[in-house]
């Protein structure tokens, strides 16, 4: 019964990859790896250009997140310059982060996992996509699709553009906010608001009920966490310091341009994606399920087990109630969703709170910057997790260094812990069905990865692995270099 089943391409998720799952004789399940079948450079191809054109080629790593990279390398600019944008400009990136983390979490709750709890793991495929949804809830679709619309629209607004923006610039934001524009965003940002209210609401009642079993089984590991909070320990999804929490919740908190002291790298010949891990954790690094090594999570679950408590009364609540069903920290990897649905409320009040500042208007909003010889780390939170951009330049403020850690680098070992939780749990004797792998893909589809973004490094030789099967489908050679 030793077989290779190959789960291709994964579904509803942000970039290409597969699922190798190897069957023992008897059936069972010995090893599962989530392979990434695509390949980005921008590290290299950014390095010798000038610095202050990186926030603008950056976001080109990927359009379904472009402001996340935006911002933090904006952000890095600011720090190889050494200088601090003014109170306008930084509310402004604030302000076009929670529009794009509304958009983001609004997209993935709805149509790429919300297929699953909708129509259920073992619809048929053909059914069991957006389309599929749109029939399912199309009242609840139709105001979904409007809100996502009227977010790009928010950013359009704001930045000139929705994808790949150029507002942020090395000192702060390019485009001030006119009075009239700040109540045009204002009317639609309390749109959103009642979104996300109807949201969580409605998973509270018509989801997460029904899928409870689900939730407490399905890709569960035992993780530790990485988010960033503010110095009173309240979550923040633009600014603040990083936090690293141990499975057991204890933590350590530390700036975030310090992570090279926090965190190292691992690499595995068989994944284009890097594995970071908690080195000063002492325990190296391993992917064992029964007993992981270093490993932590990045994404609304650990941002949610991170922070002391939230700083808008509405998210707040939720996360109270969250915390007297899970405890703190949760581990229960579907509850990914959950904690994404108490950010979407976050967002839209953090973006309530900062169109009703007066601040926002203020027509200063950038600082000069003189290129010379330096280095800059700027980090934000994404949607998919923590973002670290970390550049180096010359006296001409040209770029001699690259390094990114993105949220779905963060959660790489993670993510193929999950898979191989689920595989194991739900495939035994050699029995499965196209329900049992789309349930296996879901504990992929929890993380919401966006591996575009993950796969950016490039080291040197490229490994390459060419299968040819004949016209019966028949493996005949493998090719490797």
């Amino acid at each position: 019964m030793a077989k290779t089943l190959v789960i291709q391409p994964v579904t509803r998720i942000e970039g290409h990859a597969k699922i190798t799952i190897q069957l023992n004789d008897a059936g069972n399940v010995d090893t599962a790896r989530v392979n990434v079948i695509e390949l980005r450079g921008f590290e290299r191809f950014c390095m010798g250009r000038p610095v202050e054109d990186l926030p603008r080629i950056t976001p080109r790593i990927c359009g379904v997140c472009p402001w996340s990279h935006h911002l933090a390398s904006a952000k890095a600019c600011d720090a190889v310059f050494g200088v601090e944008p003014p109170p306008a400009g930084k509310k402004l990136r604030e302000l076009c982060n929670s529009v794009a983390f509304m958009e983001e979490h609004i997209l993935h709750f709805y149509f790429l996992a919300g297929a699953d709890f909708l129509l259920g793991p073992d619809a048929p495929y053909s059914v069991r996509n957006v389309i599929g949804v749109l029939q399912a809830a199309p009242d609840v679709a139709q105001r979904v699709v409007k809100v996502r619309h009227m977010c790009a629209k928010m950013l359009e607004v704001l930045a000139g553009k929705p994808i790949h923006p150029q507002a942020a610039v090395p000192g702060g934001f390019s485009k001030p906010l006119s009075a009239d524009e700040r109540d045009q965003l204002r009317k639609q940002a309390g749109e959103a608001l009642e979104l996300a209210k109807f949201s969580i609401a409605f998973a509270k009642e018509s989801v997460f009920p029904k899928y409870i079993d689900v939730v407490k089984s399905l890709g569960v590991i035992n993780t530790g966490f990485i988010g960033t909070v503010k110095d009173d320990g309240a979550l923040n999804l633009y600014d603040g310091k990083l936090r690293l929490m141990t499975p057991s919740g204890t933590y350590q908190d530390f700036p975030y341009e310090n992570y090279t002291d926090y965190i190292a790298e691992h690499i595995e010949s068989w994944s284009y994606l890097k594995f970071p891990y908690a080195k000063q954790w002492g325990e190296g690094f391993s992917m064992d399920t029964d007993g992981p090594k270093g490993v932590y999570r990045a994404n609304t679950l650990a941002r949610i087990n991170v922070c002391d408590y939230i700083d808008t009364p509405l998210a707040q609540a939720e996360l109270e109630e969250f915390r007297q069903k899970f405890g703190r920290p949760a581990q229960l990897t579907l509850l990914y969703h959950w904690a994404r649905l108490i950010e979407l409320l976050y967002n839209a009040e953090n973006a309530i709170r900062l169109l009703d500042d007066p601040e926002i208007t203020s027509t200063q909003t950038r600082v000069k910057v003189t290129p010379r010889a330096g280095r800059g780390v700027g980090c934000t939170e994404a949607p998919r997790g923590t973002l670290i951009h970390d550049y180096e330049t010359d006296a001409d403020g040209m770029v001699t260094n690259v390094n990114l850690i993105v949220g779905t680098t963060h959660n790489n070992a993670p993510i193929n812990m999950s898979v191989t939780q689920a595989a194991k749990s739900l495939i035994k004797g050699g029995k499965y069905d196209q329900g049992v792998l789309n349930t296996v893909e879901m504990s992929i589809r929890a993380y919401d990865p966006c591996l575009s973004c993950a796969t950016h490094r490039l080291d040197g030789k490229l490994s390459v692995k060419l299968d040819i099967f004949d016209a019966d489908g028949k493996l005949v050679d493998t090719l490797a270099n």
